[in-house]
């Protein structure tokens, strides 16, 4: 697709002509195959006479499945006349795997065809720069608008309701059923398990994320006991047979002394419910803690309901940390640690700035990208101490001591990055810790000598990462390999289960097991550690995400980012300014002048042309509400976005200008 040039921005960046893209032709979707059509090729012909929207995606990315979210409801409205198209455009090497693909369709319950398009061909097409990109494409196949980001189902929904109106009167429009089947379903104890926990008796609860629910386990990982949740997604409290999940994630205990007095023995964090529960084991009777139910976005004025709470976004994992007397959630969905307090019932922001990278410092300044693993390690005095962190898109494990002010000059409690590289570097290497890779972990597990083990997600395996201490070089090895996708771990020392602060460590040469949430192949998987727990060195290379890099110039580079409200709506200045942009860089020395805060969507941009390139890291958002004055209480949406944009710097030739649509 060859697009004209971009629509003039106004003052905000904001489009004011023309009111739609120029009339580009859709280039056609070219891939390596098709899932949910049958087994069956799509056409833009096949479509022709239906509104489009493609959804250019990836499974890794969490912006990704909250867009699948959002359009979940506008897939049921206009299905007679709208076929949504997910284009997978893969950033690891692991989903551009077929049956990671396939599996991944079915873990998320995506209800209309996906076009697997491992080589980023479509991608580049319609000149997609982030994850996730919406297209819309008019009946007639003409792209018509294209957004970066969540937060547009409203926008989304404004403008199919204007096409189906206009192609319907011209007669273009084409109605009835779209190209989408439906595989297979799938049957089984257990699917997509995400992670576990030990009970007191012995037995495994299981966030059990594809079946809506929770599956109580017999100690030996497979003979079923009971489910607590009615299996059906949504949110609703109750017994054990009318509670609902959405794709529970986390689980942990809560200290016995507070049982008792809360009234739940167990804090889930219920995924794509962006809220907490708890859990009675006595009865199954499932509570929601904290969270509204709505997510969390960045920059609303209204993340606070004063009757309901805080909104949350996507929380992944939650842990019980003594030194700070609450359970600590890693927040995937805004890149942020928060503290859940169950005594006063509160939650607040503990780490991170809601920015997506791997930057470490105090934790209220640090970068995280998706945390998705939490673990309590033991210290060199044997308690308790660090709090330790699956940092999943940056393929990063990271840590902190809550017990102590590690930054002497300020005071604060720092986080440190163990293993990892950043949010486009990822391998399987082991060795030394700061030249170690990984590639999307999600879950990491304490061992009784104070190392860590860590479920490498998309390596399919479980490595072992040995702590820098007293001058010595923190080291990662291999300890097993050949797994489908783990998600969480349990260890096991002498076959029963351990974590710091239990008992249980068992006498030297004690036998060490983990169990393995094995969440692709729908099980739990017991696998032997070495006595010495000294495992395999392995090097199969260190990759970069296959995304083009974009080439700017040294000097001035002007960055636009055109946002136009979508049809029967304006922009909501009513809590101050409507749009918000956010620049920085990786490394800073990337970028002369340009760097910080602003409330206009454009921004003259200096480059350093003694930097050979980098990422760009822009965030953007912009507040849109209905214009009808007759609306006595106007319904306001947020749209917002992070771009992580690879460039290369170059003297000549380069692109003097980078336009990032947030909806143009």
């Amino acid at each position: 697709m060859t697009p004209e040039p971009a629509a003039r921005l106004g003052h905000w960046g904001v489009t004011t002509a023309p009111p739609r893209l120029p009339r580009v032709r859709a280039s056609e979707l070219v891939g390596r195959g098709w899932l949910n059509t049958g087994g069956k090729d799509v056409t833009l012909a096949d479509l022709r006479g239906r509104v489009v929207l493609l959804d250019f995606w990836t499974f890794c990315c969490i912006n990704c499945l909250h867009v699948l979210d959002e359009l979940r409801d506008l897939e049921q409205r206009f299905g007679d006349v709208l076929t949504i198209v997910g284009v997978h455009s893969p950033k690891f090497e692991h989903e551009a795997d077929p049956v990671a693909l396939a599996a991944a369709v079915e873990r998320y319950e995506v209800h209309h065809p996906v076009l697997d398009d491992p080589d980023l061909v479509t991608w580049q097409a319609y000149t997609a720069r982030a994850w996730p990109t919406l297209v819309v494409v008019d009946p007639e196949g003409y792209v018509v608008a294209q957004m970066a980001g969540e937060g547009h189902a409203a926008n989304v929904e404004a403008l199919v309701a204007e096409l189906v109106a206009e192609h319907r009167a011209k007669g273009t429009l084409r109605e009835g059923d779209g190209p989408y089947v439906p595989p297979e379903p799938t049957a089984g104890t257990l699917r997509f398990p995400a992670k576990a926990v030990a009970l007191p008796g012995g037995n495994l609860l299981v966030a059990d994320a594809g079946h809506h629910a929770l599956t109580e386990l017999a100690p030996d990982g497979e003979t079923l006991v009971r489910r607590v949740g009615s299996g059906e997604r949504g949110l609703v409290d109750g017994g054990p047979d009318d509670g609902r999940f959405a794709e529970p994630g986390g689980l942990a205990l809560v200290p016995a002394d507070l049982r008792g007095t809360l009234g739940y023995d167990v804090v889930v964090a219920d995924t794509a419910n962006h809220v907490l529960r708890g859990v009675r084991l006595a009865d199954g009777t499932v509570t929601t803690l904290a969270g509204t139910g709505d997510q969390y976005m960045v920059g609303a004025p209204d993340n606070v309901d004063p009757e309901r709470g805080v909104r949350l976004s996507s929380p992944w994992d939650v842990l019980w940390v003594p030194d700070l007397g609450a359970f600590v959630v890693a927040m995937a969905g805004n890149h942020t640690l928060w503290t859940f307090d169950p005594v006063a019932g509160t939650i607040t922001q503990l780490a991170g700035t809601m920015n997506e990278g791997l930057q470490d410092g105090p934790l209220a300044g640090a970068w995280f990208a998706q945390p998705s693993g939490l673990a309590l390690a033991l210290d060199d005095d044997g308690r308790p101490g660090r709090v330790w962190v699956a940092d999943s898109e940056t393929s990063a494990v990271r840590w902190f001591d809550p017990r102590r002010d590690t930054d002497g000059a300020t005071g604060a409690v720092t986080v440190h990055t163990a293993v990892g590289q950043g949010l486009f570097d990822f391998g399987h290497r082991d060795g030394a810790a700061d030249q170690a890779l990984l590639q999307h972990p999600l879950g990491v597990a304490a061992l009784p000598d104070g190392s860590v083990l860590v479920a490498d997600t998309y390596n399919g395996a479980v490595r072992r990462v040995v702590p820098a201490r007293d001058g010595t070089t923190g080291q990662v090895t291999t300890l097993a390999t050949g797994l489908a996708e783990p998600s969480g771990l349990v260890v096991l020392v002498d076959g029963a289960p351990w974590a710091p602060g239990r008992p249980g460590d068992g006498p030297v040469g004690a036998r060490l097991d983990v169990l393995v949430v094995e969440s692709a192949a729908h099980r739990l998987t017991r696998v032997a550690l070495p006595a010495d727990l000294v495992g395999d060195v392995l090097d199969g290379g260190a990759r970069r995400t296959q995304r083009p890099v974009t080439e700017i110039v040294a000097g001035a580079l002007r960055l636009e980012v055109p946002f136009r409200p979508a049809p029967g709506q304006k922009l909501d200045d009513r809590y101050g300014p409507s749009t918000r942009l956010r620049v920085s860089s990786t490394p800073p020395e990337l970028l002369l002048a340009g760097a910080g805060d602003g409330t206009d969507l454009a921004r003259d941009l200096v480059v350093n042309p003694d930097v050979d390139g980098g990422v760009l890291h822009v965030t953007a958002q912009a507040a849109s509400c209905d214009a009808d004055p007759a609306i006595e209480f106007p319904a306001c949406h947020l749209a917002q976005q992070d771009w992580g944009v690879p460039v290369r710097v170059v003297p000549t030739a380069g692109e003097p200008a980078l336009t990032l649509p947030l909806l143009g």
